[in-house]
């Protein structure tokens, strides 16, 4: 249920990675810089609001960025400062409430209900997480409050650059009506695209459509959840832990046919970010789904239940490629694709497993059997090696043979640790 007042904090750090830079290296303020990439190729993984202002994104090749800004400067990630100084903001908002949840390195929704007669009203709380983390991180941050997560974000979202917006009770509506439908929080720039089609740019204007047809346009699960935002329906509590229900990667691509070996390379890539993460906490999971984005405004989803739990990068690999496959099949010899992602779910502790009678049908994808057994040997072995020597020291051959200049595998693990 919402709160009574505006006692819901949306804190997002600006510009994080780019921000982290500028406060390493002094020379670098004002200045228009873009995180990873180059001007002859790679990917722009973030940039400063000085290079924002040209154009400059994330995920933008580097060549283009440069393009766009020639006075760009590129610089190399400092992963581990990223995390050490992401770390140190959220503890800023900890000393305020213990009523924090952090939904990635830079952001975090936050209760101040129980706070406020210790440190003041909602918008001198987010004064004070502001200052603090300024003065002792060194990081500009934007706080959004109101009495829904949803408003929250959004107001976090309008307080950008370094501001405070507060959303108080009763004024929703004024606030919400004039913004633009991008700012909702889901709304990509397919779907803002799809509505403008419509005639509907402003989330006044999606308020008022009926529900059945937003559903109608975007599809049921899409169209209600953006229509119950528009209203500010937003029931959602901050939860301050909880148990990770799956575990999963995604990789952009640019735009191209489906190839066997692209697509195979792509999925094993994934499924070993993707099952390394389930063997570092034990896990292992039933169900195996699957994501295809296709070039326009196709995306399909695809999953599989497993009997047993797995965690193996090779059967994972191999159920993602029959679940892809069979999406994108579906589509036609003429379907080109833009993402693959690969999750999975039905979690459950997996320390050991029990191995089965050597009888036939061995089927690796029984962790259990022979074959399966010696799958996890090798996934057992290959984590050891890359604990020792590093991530790069030992893979499974169609991922290393892929690699180029793609985005750096520390900041995958960045936006997907599990916080």
């Amino acid at each position: 249920m919402p709160s009574e007042g505006a006692t819901i904090l949306h804190a997002d750090l600006d510009a994080f990675y780019a921000s982290v830079e500028q406060l390493l290296d002094p020379a670098l303020r004002g200045r228009p810089i873009a995180v990873g990439g180059g001007p002859t190729g790679g990917v722009v993984l973030a940039a400063s609001y000085e290079a924002k202002a040209f154009g400059v994104q994330g995920g933008m090749p580097g060549w283009r960025a440069a393009t766009l800004c020639p006075r760009l400067v590129f610089v190399r990630g400092h992963f581990r400062e990223y995390q050490r100084l992401g770390d140190a903001a959220m503890a800023v908002l900890r000393d305020v409430t213990p009523a924090v949840e952090r939904i990635s390195i830079d952001e975090a929704f936050l209760d101040v209900s129980g706070s406020t007669h210790l440190f003041g009203a909602p918008e001198v709380i987010g004064a004070t997480i502001r200052r603090r983390v300024r003065d002792e991180v060194g990081l500009p941050i934007s706080v959004g409050a109101a009495r829904t997560k949803h408003l929250a974000k959004v107001a976090s979202q309008v307080a950008k650059p370094d501001g405070l917006v507060v959303v108080h009770p009763g004024t929703e509506r004024a606030f919400l009506d004039p913004l633009p439908v991008g700012l909702l929080w889901g709304v990509g720039p397919v779907t803002e695209k799809r509505l403008a089609e419509q005639g509907i740019r402003t989330v006044g204007e999606l308020a008022e459509v009926p529900g059945s047809l937003v559903e109608r346009l975007l599809g049921g699960a899409v169209g209600h959840r953006l229509s119950a935002l528009a209203h500010d329906e937003d029931p959602r509590r901050v939860v301050t832990s909880r148990r990770a229900r799956s575990v999963g990667a995604q990789s952009a691509m640019s735009r191209r046919r489906p190839q066997p070996e692209d697509v195979r390379a792509t999925l094993t890539h994934l499924a070993d970010r993707v099952a390394r993460r389930l063997r570092e906490k034990d896990l292992a999971g039933r169900t195996v789904t699957v994501a295809v984005r296709f070039a326009g405004m196709g995306r399909a989803t695809r999953a599989r239940t497993l009997p047993q739990p797995v965690a193996s990068t090779l059967t994972l690999t191999e159920v993602a490629e029959r679940l892809a496959w069979g999406a994108i099949d579906e589509r036609g010899p003429g379907a080109e694709i833009t993402l693959l992602a690969v999750s999975v779910s039905h979690l459950t502790t997996q320390r050991t497993v029990q191995l089965e009678l050597d009888l036939p049908p061995q089927d690796p994808w029984r962790p259990g059997t022979v074959p399966g057994a010696a799958r996890r040997a090798v996934d057992g072995s290959m984590d050891r090696v890359r604990t020792r020597f590093g991530r790069d020291a030992v893979g499974y051959l169609p991922a290393l043979l892929s690699r180029g200049a793609t985005v750096p595998e520390e900041f995958r693990e960045l936006a997907e640790h599990d916080l």
